[in-house]
């Protein structure tokens, strides 16, 4: 399959090499990792003409024999000479038995510079945390952006692009079906899926009872954007004849966190400037996945998909996303980057004055002078005189802002 180009990511690690770090590239199965490192090999030949590359990837059958941290380190050293301008790639490191004492044995002689995906962030939290501390940069990769979405399928903007996008996320390989091909991309989605929940979630934390896990995995789908209780949860879970502690509610809902599937976001007391730590929100890294477990009715949730894809779309860009609350109520995210700050409400559509007085009304008692938003399908944005200084735009003007 040809390798479209995803810039912000191979520049990002064109900028981070060779300053003393390991690059771990982290995210949830299929939304490119591979991809990102052969796009990064392609630009060292291009760029480091002279440059020794090792490029391991553990999904290929070439690379089977290597199943250990020491065979790793035997393979590379054999073929990377000390004094050279070096680069190790591993692709699913997380497959290799004990790599951390490769990556740390790397590190400390200064043989390469070594980039290295894999999809599970409780190994990488975990391990290197441990292991490799100080040694290594998180590069998040996410699903296509709404941009990349277009130029991935090669579509115009359009609304019926975004709708399509809306309909079924950003994973790149959705990229060899057509938008007629509806069974295909739900039978797409459903393989991502059943792969995270075994390899990342049954096998890696054994779990027993898989009904009772893919039970509250859809709970969460069908609830983003919602505070969720632990305690709510359990209750809800009991009322169903499923009776559940709260413990294993909060083990499952951190599963979903590590295989980057759903994604918690706090809430944060914008008179008090504080993080809350109970009843987040959550989110899902890609939302086709999510729309794949709540069914084919996007319309019923459209709301709710607008704001994965608003919560994304902020993150590509490097701001961290919370939940904004009011003693008037709440504001749906608040992001923030060094000094830089934007509030953010996302609606369907702004069809009474009700909805008008929420939406804006929310943002207006916000007293400070950072960019306001309010997000939405209408067809046409702009400001309302009632409220200055708060900005209305479309979703799909929106989705194409650089912020």
């Amino acid at each position: 399959m040809e390798l479209i180009p995803r810039p912000q990511y191979t520049e990002k690690i064109a900028d981070l090499i060779n300053r003393g770090m390991m690059l771990i590239l982290v995210g949830q199965r299929r939304v490119g990792k591979s991809k990102i490192l052969e796009l990064f090999k392609d630009w060292l030949i291009l760029h480091r003409p002279e440059a020794n590359i090792v490029y391991v990837n553990k999904e290929f059958q070439e690379f089977r024999d290597i199943v250990t941290a020491e065979q790793l380190y035997d393979y590379a050293v054999s073929r990377l000479p000390e004094g050279g301008d070096n680069y190790l790639l591993v692709d699913e490191v997380q497959d290799i038995e004990h790599y951390e004492n490769a990556l740390r044995s790397f590190h400390a002689e200064n043989r390469c510079q070594v980039i290295a995906t894999g999809s599970n962030a409780y190994i990488f939290s975990s391990e290197l945390g441990t292991r490799l501390s100080g040694r290594y940069i998180e590069i998040k990769i996410y699903s296509l952006s709404y941009l990349e979405f277009l130029q991935f399928h090669r579509m115009e903007d359009s609304d019926q692009a975004l709708m399509h996008y809306l309909v079924i996320g950003g994973l790149p390989g959705l990229l060899a079906f057509s938008p007629e091909e509806k069974s295909q991309t739900n039978d797409y989605l459903e393989g991502v899926y059943s792969t995270i929940l075994v390899k990342d979630i049954v096998s890696r934390e054994k779990v027993r009872n898989v009904t009772q896990l893919e039970n509250i995995i859809r709970f969460v789908a069908d609830n983003i954007g919602k505070p969720i209780s632990i305690t709510n949860i359990a209750r809800y879970m009991t009322s169903k004849g499923e009776k559940i502690s709260e413990e294993t509610v909060s083990n499952y809902l951190k599963y979903l966190r590590d295989a980057f599937l759903a994604v918690p976001i706090r809430r944060f007391d914008i008179h008090g400037k504080m993080l809350l730590e109970s009843n987040n929100k959550h989110y899902f890294s890609d939302h086709g996945v999510r729309n794949y477990l709540c069914g084919a009715d996007v319309r019923g949730s459209i709301e709710k998909i607008m704001e994965n894809v608003v919560w994304n779309h902020l993150r590509r860009q490097g701001f961290e996303v919370t939940v904004g609350l009011l003693r008037a109520g709440e504001i749906d995210f608040v992001a923030t980057k060094a000094a830089k700050r934007i509030y953010i409400q996302v609606t369907y559509l702004l069809a009474s004055d009700d909805t008008l007085k929420r939406e804006f009304g929310n943002l207006a008692a916000i007293k400070d002078n950072y960019p306001k938003y309010v997000v939405s399908l209408d067809p046409v944005g702009g400001g309302i005189s009632k409220y200055p200084g708060i900005k209305h735009i479309k979703l799909r003007d929106f989705l194409k802002m650089d912020l």
